[in-house]
């Protein structure tokens, strides 16, 4: 394969993968509505397993064909990618206000169920029944979530972070069936092409599938999410995305990683105590930036950004040295 070939490929990957989630959630959502179901049901179930999808779809993509660094490395880079590059931008074009929330449940939360992740991998691999477990701990995590949101549904804000950009006139039937199966053909169109084309940029730079999964694989699933925080923050309506970020970081350990381990059991291949410690870092640094004010400022957001190059020019240079 080419260099334009793959650069084809990547970038077509993470084109399908955009538009086949949007169809997937557009769909799903609104063939829930039409179903009865609550726009704030929807919001912490269809939507939140949907907006995860390409994550989901590559990561499974990988685990069939037997690539773990793929599988770890688009877990562990996505999670430093949401919060140090997503936020890290976000809040560098408008300060981001964070709500009391996030800061006493949320965050401490995402910090726990990665310590778990850590304890997990310990022995470099994540079996059947571990990634059962995470299955359990997800459903676990929306149940309390709506549980959570239900008990204060008062306050309309929270309401909003879980119903946010679902369409509650629904389409006809038909035209939701319709996006749902667009959606999900673009989404496994885009998934093998996109590892296909992580795969042979791999082979091609001389890299491990672990360092394609931590960048190319994790900038890419996180693409639409940076876009639409950049938008967001340029609009000033980025209140949320800190929830939304954290709330992905959560989705990805134990839906991502439960999913793909119970179809193959998965083994931490080229995932570095370095390239762990960093996720945690960015895990953990989080909450005291967040809990200064409750507001992460455009200089806290140039740490995040600042932090994530430095972390990607320490991948360039270890694949250099080797």
């Amino acid at each position: 394969m080419s260099d334009i070939q793959i650069i084809l490929f990547i970038l077509g990957g993470i084109v399908g993968l955009y538009v086949g989630a949007e169809g997937l959630v557009r769909g799903s959502s609104s063939l829930a509505i039409s179903f009865g179901i609550s726009p704030l049901v929807v919001g912490l179930t269809v939507v939140a397993f949907a907006t995860s999808s390409p994550e989901l779809v590559v990561s499974i993509k990988a685990a069939i064909d037997g690539n773990p660094g793929i599988v770890v490395g688009n877990v562990v880079g996505s999670n430093i990618c949401n919060i140090a590059l997503i936020l890290g931008v976000a809040a560098m074009i408008s300060p981001m206000h964070v709500k009391a929330q996030v800061i006493k449940r949320e965050i401490p939360l995402m910090i726990i169920i990665s310590v778990a992740f850590l304890l997990v991998l310990i022995d470099g691999s994540i079996s059947r029944w571990e990634g059962a477990m995470f299955v359990i701990g997800i459903i676990a995590y929306i149940v309390m979530s709506y549980l959570y949101v239900k008990k204060d549904k008062a306050d309309e804000e929270i309401v909003k972070e879980f119903e946010e950009g679902i369409r509650t006139k629904p389409y006809k039937i038909w035209q939701s069936i319709l996006l749902i199966v667009i959606g999900l053909g673009l989404l496994a169109i885009g998934s093998n092409i996109f590892v296909d084309g992580a795969i042979e940029a791999a082979v091609k730079l001389g890299v491990s599938q672990a360092v394609i999964g931590l960048t190319i694989v994790a900038i890419g699933t996180s693409l639409p999410e940076l876009v639409t925080s950049i938008v967001a923050s340029f609009k000033n309506e980025n209140d949320i995305a800190i929830g939304n970020a954290v709330g992905s970081n959560v989705f990805n350990i134990l839906s991502i990683l439960g999913i793909s381990s119970l179809i193959r059991p998965i083994s931490n291949s080229g995932i570095t105590i370095v390239d762990l410690t960093i996720m945690m870092f960015f895990t953990v640094i989080i909450l005291p930036l967040c809990k200064s004010g409750f507001k992460l400022r455009r200089w806290e957001g140039a740490i995040l950004f600042g932090g994530y190059i430095l972390y990607m020019i320490y991948l360039v240079q270890l694949q250099t040295v080797n």
